[in-house]
C-alpha cells in the first residue's frame, strides 16, 4: 500500500483539500477525527489528563472542557507537550490500525490527513508528503475569523506547530492555497492526476 501524508497548518485549507481528494475517490484517514475518537474510546486518556492537569478542565458533570483546555495548552508549550505525550501514542496506534484495515480491504493508496504529521515524526512512515501552504498573515486572519480568537491567541495556535515554511523541506508536493480557489483547484487536479498513476 502507498501511504500519502497530507499536512499543513491550522487554517491552511488542508481540510478542504482533504475533502476534494475524498470526493475524487481516495480513501482518507483523518487524524483530527481519530484524535477526538480516542478520548471516548480510551477512557484512561482523560483519567491521565485529570491526574496531570487537575480538575479545572472538567465541569461539574465530569465532562472535559475541550475549548478551555485547548486555549491553555496552546498558551503554554510545556503543557501542550505533556498532553501530547499522553494522547499521541493512542492516535498513532489507531492510525496504524486504520491503515492495516484498509490494506486488508485491498486499498492500494491511502491518504493520511494530519496537521502534525511532521512534528510527530509520522512523515517517516509515508511514501509521499503533500503540504498545503499559505502565507502566515492569511493564516492568522483565517483563524481569528473561524475561531473568534484574538491576534495573540491565533499566533499561539500557529506557533504550536512547525512553521509551514519549515514543512516545505519535507514536502514532495506543495499546494499554495494563498490565492483564489480556482488556482487551488488547478493544483488539486495536478495532484489527483499524480496520485492516480499509483492506483
Amino acid at each position: 500500500m502507498i501511504k500519502i501524508g497530507l499536512t499543513g497548518g491550522i487554517c491552511s485549507g488542508k481540510s478542504t483539500i482533504s475533502l476534494m481528494l475524498k470526493e475524487a475517490g481516495f480513501k482518507i484517514i483523518d487524524a483530527d477525527i481519530i484524535a477526538k475518537e480516542v478520548l471516548a474510546k480510551y477512557p484512561e486518556i482523560l483519567l491521565k489528563v485529570r491526574a496531570e492537569f487537575g480538575d479545572n478542565f472538567f465541569d461539574w458533570r465530569g465532562e472535559f472542557r475541550r475549548r478551555e483546555f485547548g486555549n491553555h495548552i496552546f498558551r503554554f508549550p510545556r503543557e501542550r507537550k505533556k498532553y501530547e505525550e499522553i494522547i499521541i501514542p493512542y492516535i498513532k496506534k489507531d492510525i496504524i490500525s486504520n491503515f492495516e484495515e484498509l490494506e486488508k480491504e485491498g486499498e492500494v493508496l491511502v491518504v493520511l490527513d494530519g496537521a502534525t504529521l511532521i512534528e510527530n515524526n509520522f512523515h517517516e512512515k509515508m511514501d509521499m508528503i503533500v503540504l498545503v501552504w499559505v502565507d502566515e498573515n492569511s493564516q492568522i486572519q483565517r483563524i481569528k475569523f473561524r475561531d473568534k480568537l484574538t491576534q495573540n491567541e491565533a499566533i499561539n495556535r500557529i506557533n504550536a506547530q512547525l512553521s509551514l515554511d519549515k514543512k516545505k523541506e519535507y514536502a514532495n508536493f506543495i499546494i499554495d492555497n494563498s490565492g483564489n480557489i480556482m488556482k487551488t483547484k488547478e493544483q488539486i487536479l495536478d495532484l489527483i492526476d499524480l496520485l492516480n498513476l499509483y492506483k
